[in-house]
């Protein structure tokens, strides 16, 4: 669609000047994590994640690929053992050892490498899932984006090198499809092995989730499970490669290495075009930037929340929920990460994603809802037919699809015993307002960056004002959609404001002077509203109209510019959520045993919400505290520079589901204000060392 040129002034930052002060961080030393021994399962900061941006899949450290779904990223497992040690499994390493002695992404790829030392020897293997050159002449129906220069080649390789004496190695890729409950039915197909379903033995059934084996290892079929066993001498190289569908895996080892040149050349040319500063932190920069780009969905140009399911937030609790979706927030909140980096594309195909749903929904191109009561969820959401209450739902399949009810897995025990298991995701179906002002500012940040408004993304910020409009005033689920009653949470009114404040600033660049005006007047309602129904007694914004109670998403109000940088409800905000939530440094979400979330059992610290806390200390001045607390949360990152959802605070370990994009955006936001302030803090000393320039970051 033509685009209409801007004439505003760059966009202000929304990364949040003069947060309030904290309280001192109490840093106790942590202690060892729970071990694999204890659990029978590897630590969920031992996975290595890999990506081709249509497939993701988890390594342990061990050298097994313990979770992979097919055919789309949400559809039920081929491999699972990470929620059931039965669940299907592909491992290639040494026999007899399962430790390695180094494991690392090649710099700048997500292309794994693990090096293991054996009593005879040592072997290394590289892992990735391959990207290679375009789609040919001939583009797929399914893609709703561009193509572009590259695309999933639908190929897991493993390239094995013995580097010295001997070294026995084994390959045994037992699949098990339906999340585990179907056994692998293997038949020859020219010298390939292909897997489908047992149900899928009558010719043609199945073939939508086959997998096809090729290696030059010399491999054996036993009931469900192919294997091979092979003595390798230093020097000596050998390939498996594992086709996700109907694509071909490499010929040969030649091939194999060809494949791996290619992923290699992808991700190194993608990385070259961002804009990194000169700074120590710069590598996990970089790796937050190809873990968010490894969780987009390059045919629709939507962006997983995980890559997996029921992963738990705390070992024994049933906080396990299904993250193999795109959610609304999480997604545009992860492109204001890649905006600061440089990376602009990403935003542009994720709002085409957004505003498909909308025409979807409608009928006609981004027209509203026909009919606001047909097919609504229990808070006035529709989720599998047109004709809803709100123009968006919280969350989709990556493929667009809206009918995500959640179901408990039965025959899987979960990870580490820790049930129950669920596919789908109920929260489909909540009202969490919060999300339209996540979506507008995604808009505004990228028609700034752009200097053009796009009409499609301008009928998405027209139809998203008319809801906000409408709506602002009602309770909902917030930003954690608690599954307790609804309330007027403080962060969903404040990003409602965040709507029609971005929105008005959207119709003024366009010179659309009514609308400008009319969604400044509503925005500053809902200010006025906030600030005299959110704050408490000791003049702290709560977590809910009427509330006593602190809420780690308030660190939001400084960062989306809601009050100026010295406001002392904030200040004195941020020292209560630093105070009553934060545990060694690290925050949780909210006080699980006041607040009405549906649930019982405790969590743990939300790992966005500590970095958050890095942003507000560098605001008020505290750049020495932050830059303590940023680095000890990046030497918290799982050995491989990777995050989940949580961290329990006293061991560091890794909870929730694996890797996270929410915490890596918010990674990227907090180093990028300490750079920032590095950058301020030398230059007002007449030093001005440019390496802590990043000049990148939003203005």
């Amino acid at each position: 669609m033509a685009g209409q040129q801007l004439t505003a002034p760059p966009a202000r930052p929304w990364l949040g000047r003069g947060a309030p002060s904290a309280a001192s961080l109490h840093i106790r030393p942590t202690r060892p994590a729970v071990s694999e021994a204890a659990t029978g399962f590897p630590a969920i900061g031992d996975y290595g994640f890999l990506s081709d941006c249509e497939h993701t899949c988890l390594v342990s450290a061990a050298g097994a690929v313990e979770w992979l779904c097919l055919p789309v990223p949400h559809a039920p497992s081929v491999f699972g053992a990470v929620l059931d040690r039965g669940a299907g499994t592909f491992r290639v390493g040494p026999v007899g050892t399962t430790a390695p002695v180094s494991r690392r992404y090649l710099p700048g790829t997500m292309i794994l490498e693990t090096s293991w030392q054996t009593p005879t020897g040592w072997l290394q293997v590289h892992d990735f899932l391959a990207v290679q050159g375009g789609h040919g002449e001939v583009f797929p129906d399914w893609l709703a984006r561009s193509p572009g220069d590259h695309a999933a080649g639908g190929v897991l390789v493993r390239l094995l090198t013995c580097l010295y004496g001997e070294v026995e190695v084994v390959m045994s890729c037992e699949p098990r499809f339906a999340h585990g409950a179907e056994a692998a039915w293997w038949r020859d197909e020219g010298g390939d092995l292909t897997a489908v379903p047992t149900i899928g033995r009558d010719a043609g059934e199945g073939d939508d989730v086959r997998l096809r084996l090729r290696s030059d290892l010399p491999m054996a079929v036993g009931a469900t499970t192919t294997r091979a066993r092979h003595r390798m001498s230093a020097g000596e190289r050998r390939f498996v490669a594992l086709a996700l569908g109907a694509d071909d895996p490499p010929k040969d080892l030649i091939a194999a290495d060809d494949a791996k040149r290619g992923t290699s050349g992808f991700w190194l040319d993608w990385l070259s075009r961002g804009t990194f500063p000169d700074h120590r932190w710069r590598e996990p920069l970089q790796r937050a930037a190809l873990t968010l780009k490894g969780l987009t969905y390059a045919p629709t140009g939507a962006l997983l929340a995980a890559a997996s399911t029921s992963l738990p937030e705390s070992l024994g609790g049933e906080r396990n929920w299904d993250y193999r979706y795109t959610w609304v927030r999480d997604s545009s909140f992860a492109l204001w990460g890649l905006h600061a980096l440089g990376f602009n594309a990403e935003a542009e195909d994720f709002l085409h994603f957004i505003a498909d749903r909308l025409d979807t929904c409608s009928g006609t191109p981004n027209g509203p809802a026909s009919d606001p009561a047909s097919d609504a969820g229990r808070d006035g959401i529709a989720h599998t037919a047109c004709g809803a209450a709100s123009p968006l739902q919280v969350l989709y399949a990556v493929d667009g699809s809206t009918d995500l009810a959640e179901r408990v897995v039965p025959h899987l025990t979960g990870y580490a015993g820790t049930g129950p298991v669920r596919v789908g995701n109920d929260a489909y179906e909540q009202k969490q307002l919060d999300i339209f002002g996540a979506v507008v500012d995604c808009v505004y940040l990228h028609a700034c960056r752009q200097n053009t408004l796009p009409e499609h993304a301008w009928q998405l910020v027209s139809t998203v004002e008319a809801y906000v409009l409408a709506h602002w005033r009602e309770p909902d689920r917030g930003i954690w959609e608690v599954r307790g009653e609804p309330q007027h949470f403080t962060s969903s009114k404040v990003m409602c404001w965040v709507a029609l404040d971005r929105g008005s600033q959207l119709a003024q660049m366009r010179g659309d002077w009514e609308r400008a005006e009319r969604w400044r007047g509503a925005a500053e309602q809902i200010h006025a509203d906030v600030c005299a129904r959110a704050v408490d007694d000791r003049g702290r914004f709560v977590q809910a109209y009427g509330s006593t109670q602190l809420d780690a998403s308030l660190l939001l109000l400084p960062l989306v510019r809601f009050l100026p940088a010295g406001d002392e409800r904030l200040r004195a905000t941020v020292r209560g959520i630093a105070d009553e939530l934060g545990v060694d440094g690290m925050v949780r979400r909210y006080e699980t045993a006041t607040t009405d979330d549906g649930f019982t059992d405790d969590e743990g610290a939300f790992t966005a919400c500590s970095f958050w806390l890095v942003s507000a200390l560098v605001d008020i001045g505290e750049l020495d505290r932050a830059c303590a607390l940023c680095q000890r949360l990046l030497d918290a990152a799982s050995p491989l520079g990777l995050y989940g959802e949580e961290l329990e605070p006293t061991t560091s370990q890794q909870l929730g589901n694996f890797p996270q994009a929410f915490t890596h955006l918010a990674l990227i936001n907090a180093v990028l204000h300490v750079i920032r302030a590095e950058h301020v803090k030398a230059a007002s000393a007449g030093t001005d060392d440019r390496h802590g320039e990043a000049s990148h970051v939003r203005q």
